[in-house]
């Protein structure tokens, strides 16, 4: 097996005598940029061992072959994304110099489990179809029904030799809504409605309000937004148990619909009682990560942090930005997080919904800067629950998510109980692929370099990102706690990052991670013998093909076959 091995002294034929932020973003070259190798005059070769010396210039790569995860996807859709890929603008590049890795789709698709898909056969063909994180919604159902699928979910993972699909548990918050009415009433633009705090009531021009403090927060002139924005009254005047007001835009009021102040979020605590059930649910249960709905600040994620330490749960906190009060807060909660996920649907009832794409924008850009993981979610394929195809405005939303960075995509509804929820998964997995290869990757997140200055980690991460684009290779790291995976992750390298680790509950957190491909496997004593045996793994798994480089990095917070002050990057043959 050959190798070329980079260790420290990588700094004599890589220029990083710059600090990360002086660093130019084109050092890395977008995806699709191969190397050719030319050699100095007077030499016929290159030496076989030690470092490559030879002179390097970027040249447009040959065509990548694309491999769609799901074995159900249409195969026109493949030759076409094949064909695509084949359109080579900057001149002749027949003669390659390294094989060019299997394309996988990176951005990751996040599932709403429900009545539509909580059996056996469904999760499995959502699994195979692209699911890479099943999403448990507190808001409806019971712990029975969520623990039937929890166990379903962990069935397929022990099964499974190649894929593996992360829980996640999103708790309900502090929503607040109308209470049951006996039937659906019509409402009329101009027409007076009253909501109450009294409870029980539910008649034509009347109904209650499940929050008490509903009268003190709401004052004259406040826009009521009614499931989500579908209707909306103003506000005219109020008594000391109930708010009069006028309809603005009409429809039909249901029980237990969702309302919204415009601009205002309700004072109740981000974690109610009921959260903190469903959260020791979740303990108990080892999910992978939890979603909280309407955090204001980072006192919520300290709170609940501080909780998982005493219980000793290794669980990952995705703050759910939704809320107006979480605005002016964004930098410090999404600090004290482990990602953030754009909640649109509250976000584009409390506030103006010509803020929100902007916003996204913004939290998807600080995420990235932070090293976090986010999720863009909220009506992305909404037409799919009663329409086998999309708009293509659904289209383009899907496709502006994944341009501008996110690690996942989530559909809600769509899966958990629409129609046609394979479809959906599939439109997600074709969009994505398909936008992925027209990306031009290997920039940088800005100032990433800050959040892990204090681990040379880092700078191997930014050379095995650069090492990637430049020899067209997929990276392979060995990992117990995911720390390295995900720093590869969020420099965005071209090629797939394979994430081998001794740990179960890693490899399924790290599957929410873009770009990453988490395996499980058991390391022995001997690096050499481990090495051997994942890269045969993924050779036999169709993963890498035969005679393709991979770069394969040692490094991170946890030392494994290596010294703590040693890293190294090597470049091996399959």
């Amino acid at each position: 097996m050959s190798q070329v091995v980079a260790t420290r002294s990588i700094q004599t034929t890589l220029p990083i005598s710059r600090s990360t932020h002086q660093r130019p973003h084109n050092l890395l070259n977008p995806p699709t940029f191969g190397s050719k190798l030319f050699l100095p005059k007077g030499n016929n070769k290159c030496s076989k061992f030690g470092f490559r010396r030879c002179l390097i210039s970027a040249r447009k790569s040959a065509s990548a072959e694309v491999v769609p995860v799901s074995p159900e996807d249409d195969s026109k859709i493949e030759v076409h994304l094949h064909h695509l890929h084949g359109v080579q603008p900057y001149g002749d590049t027949s003669v390659g110099m390294w094989p060019k890795p299997t394309v996988r789709r990176k951005t990751k698709v996040v599932c709403t489990i429900g009545p539509s898909t909580n059996t056996k056969e469904m999760i499995w063909k959502l699994a195979e179809a692209g699911m890479n994180v099943a999403r448990l919604n507190m808001s409806h159902g019971d712990h029975a029904s969520h623990q039937k699928v929890i166990d379903l979910v962990k069935e397929y993972n022990a099964q499974s030799k190649d894929n593996v699909i992360a829980i996640m548990l999103d708790t309900k918050g502090p929503e607040v809504r109308s209470g049951d009415l006996p039937q659906p009433i019509n409402l009329e633009s101009g027409q007076e409605f009253t909501f109450t705090i009294q409870r029980g009531v539910g008649t034509a021009d009347c109904v209650s309000v499940n929050y008490d403090d509903f009268v003190n927060d709401v004052a004259p002139g406040d826009m009521l937004l009614v499931d989500g924005g579908m209707m909306s009254m103003v506000a005219k005047s109020k008594t000391e148990d109930s708010v009069k007001c006028e309809v603005v835009d009409g429809g039909e009021l249901k029980s237990r619909r969702h309302l919204n102040v415009r601009g205002k979020s309700a004072t109740l605590p981000s974690i109610t009682e009921k959260d903190w059930d469903d959260i020791k649910f979740g303990v108990d249960n080892k999910v992978d990560f939890y979603a909280v709905s309407f955090v204001k600040d980072a006192e919520v994620v300290h709170e609940l942090k501080n909780y998982l330490k005493s219980c000793g749960a290794d669980i990952h906190v995705i703050v759910k930005i939704e809320s107006a009060d979480s605005i002016p807060n964004l930098n410090s909660i999404i600090t004290a997080s482990d990602g953030a996920m754009v909640a649109r649907g509250d976000l584009g009832a409390e506030l103006p919904i010509e803020e929100v794409p902007l916003l996204q924008e913004e939290i998807i850009n600080l995420c990235r800067s932070m090293g976090k993981a986010v999720i863009v979610a909220t009506n992305m394929l909404e037409s799919m629950i009663v329409h086998p195809t999309p708009t293509r405005a659904e289209v383009s939303d899907i496709a502006i998510a994944v341009r501008e960075g996110s690690d996942g995509i989530m559909l809600s509804g769509e899966t958990a109980h629409g129609k046609f929820p394979l479809k959906a998964v599939k439109v997600m997995h074709t969009v994505a692929l398909r936008t992925e290869a027209t990306i031009q990757g290997g920039q940088m997140p800005p100032n990433i370099g800050q959040v892990f200055k204090n681990h040379m980690s880092e700078m191997f991460a930014y050379h095995a990102t650069m090492m990637s684009n430049t020899l067209g290779t997929s990276t392979v790291v060995f990992t117990r706690t995911g720390f390295m995976a995900i720093l590869l992750s969020h420099y965005r390298p071209s090629g797939t990052i394979f994430a081998f680790t001794d740990e179960k509950r890693v490899q399924q957190r790290l599957a929410l991670y873009q770009g990453v491909c988490p395996i499980h496997m058991e390391f022995s004593d001997d690096s050499e013998e481990t090495f051997k045996r994942a890269l045969e793994f993924l050779q036999k798994q169709g993963m890498v093909k035969d005679g393709e480089e991979v770069a394969l990095v040692q490094s991170g917070r946890q030392p494994i076959w290596r010294f703590q002050s040693t890293h190294n990057i090597q470049v091996r043959k399959v």
